[in-house]
This record gives structure tokens, C-alpha cells and sequence, in this order.
């Protein structure tokens, strides 16, 4: 799936090549460069991008007592190291996790969520975000979504440059855009696959923690009715995947593409474990 994402963003470098009449393998060449120095980049830095894109602070055990009380607990019910702990400054009730290991693991959570959840489901939100840090899944999900946003990034710059160009041809231009329509929506998809497996994965990864499968599962119900009722405000819908519910507003439509599995379905699996 991550050479599909490579693929796509090196395609966007054969198109724009084709547009500006330059030789295809320089444009592919200068995309594959930009995709590898991006996962390079993602791999180090993307806990502090997407920290810093949702303005987390990180907080100590005075800050953030029962916060940092529940993370220690769970961190040690799942056998991973104490991972930092950050708040995220919305009323939004949400939580994610970041970092490309569990020795540099992030997890993160809204104020609202400290305000609307009782201990037992906010230990199953952090049990869920703690199998992601176990599982390994942060860096994957992290990689992939900062991938997709930089192809949206490119595909939106290809349109601009085949409506705008000086160097406008109509066989090439309707390439372009063609290939700036469809590459995001072909990333958008393949981050849905990457997302969707992880997200039940860590359900069930996070019940079997705490023994408690049915206050994930209250918790999941309450967090889909308030991110609806309160969408985030901020931030970039490409990194939605890292939360543990999509905390963006979106259409019925959109919602058949989510890169969260149905939440019925979640609550189901979990009901029945």
C-alpha cells in the first residue's frame, strides 16, 4: 500500500512532466526523490508536525493528573513504555496517538474529552490509542496520512498550473488534469484500507487491555454523537485517521469513504466480545 502511494505521487511527476514538455523520467525521478525524502521526514518529525498542526502541548503528571494516571496504568497493562502525553486545546471529545515507535510514542487527547468521560471510558479511549503505539500502527498511519496530504497538496497545485500555466497545451493540460482529479482520490483510498484494518485491530487490541470491551464501546457511541454535534475546527481532515473517531465534518457521502469503519460495526464487535 505504501508503494501505491509512492506510485501515485510519482504519476502527478509524469503528468506535470508531460505538461511542461520535460522529459517524463527527470519528473518521475524528481517525485520518487520527494516522496522517499517525505517518508524519511514523516519517520523523525511527523509526531511533532502533527502536534504542532493540532496545537498539542505536551503536559506533565501535575499538569494533567488523572490523564497522566490513566496513560501509566494502561501503558503498563499493555507492556509498552510510558509514552509522552499531550492535550489538545478543543472542546471537541477526541484522542490520538503519534510517533514511529512505542520508545517515542505521543498519545494525545482534547480537553473535551477529559471533561465528558468517565475514568472507565477514557481508559478505554487510551487503551484503544495505546494499541495503536503497541501494534506500531502510529507510524504507519502517520506515514501514510502525510503522504495522501502532500499528493491533495500536489494535485491542487497541478490544476492551478494547467489553468494558469504559460505553457498551456490542450492534450497535455487535459492529462494533468485528469491525473491532479483522480491521484487523490486513488490516495484517499488506499489510506482507507491502511486506516479501516488498524482501526479494528486497535478495538480490539485496546478491550483485551482493560477487560472492559463495553466501556470502549459506550465511549465510541458518545464520541461519534459529539464529533458530530461538534466537528474540530482546525487541523487537516488528511490526518483524520489518527484519531479514534473522525473528529471532521463530512457528508453522508463522503462518510461511504471515511477512513474509520462503520461505527455500528465497531460497537457491534465490541458488544459481542
Amino acid at each position: 500500500m505504501f508503494v501505491a502511494l509512492v506510485l501515485i505521487f510519482v504519476a502527478i511527476g509524469w503528468a506535470l512532466s508531460a505538461y511542461f514538455a520535460m522529459d517524463p523520467m527527470v519528473g518521475m525521478g524528481v517525485f520518487f526523490a520527494l516522496a522517499m525524502l517525505m517518508n524519511l521526514v514523516s519517520f523523525f518529525f511527523a509526531d511533532r508536525i502533527v502536534l504542532a498542526a493540532y496545537r498539542a502541548r505536551i503536559v506533565d503528571e501535575r499538569e494533567a493528573p488523572r490523564l497522566f494516571g490513566i496513560v501509566r496504568e494502561v501503558a503498563g497493562k499493555a507492556g509498552v513504555p510510558m509514552p509522552r502525553v499531550a492535550v489538545i486545546p478543543t472542546e471537541t471529545p477526541n484522542a490520538f496517538a503519534t510517533g514511529r515507535n512505542p520508545e517515542h510514542a505521543v498519545v494525545a487527547a482534547t480537553e473535551g474529552l477529559l471533561r465528558t468521560m468517565g475514568d472507565d471510558e477514557l481508559e478505554g479511549v487510551i487503551a484503544h490509542e495505546m494499541a495503536h503505539v503497541r501494534n506500531r500502527d502510529v507510524l504507519v498511519m502517520t506515514v501514510a496520512a502525510t503522504v495522501a496530504g502532500a499528493i491533495a497538496f500536489m494535485a491542487r497545485w497541478a490544476i492551478f498550473s494547467s489553468l494558469y500555466g504559460n505553457r498551456r497545451s490542450e492534450g497535455n493540460g487535459l492529462v494533468l488534469i485528469i491525473a491532479a482529479i483522480t491521484a487523490p482520490i486513488a490516495a484517499m483510498l488506499v489510506q482507507l484500507a491502511i486506516s479501516r484494518s488498524r482501526e479494528y485491530g486497535a478495538d480490539a487490541t485496546g478491550a483485551s487491555i482493560t477487560g472492559k470491551p463495553q466501556a470502549l464501546a459506550d465511549a465510541l457511541q458518545r464520541l461519534e454523537r459529539e464529533n458530530k454535534r461538534r466537528p474540530m475546527g482546525f487541523g487537516n481532515p488528511a490526518s483524520s485517521s489518527l484519531f479514534i473517531v473522525n473528529p471532521f465534518t463530512r457528508s453522508a457521502f463522503v462518510s461511504m469513504f471515511s477512513t474509520h469503519p462503520p461505527m455500528d460495526e465497531r460497537i457491534r464487535r465490541l458488544r459481542s466480545m
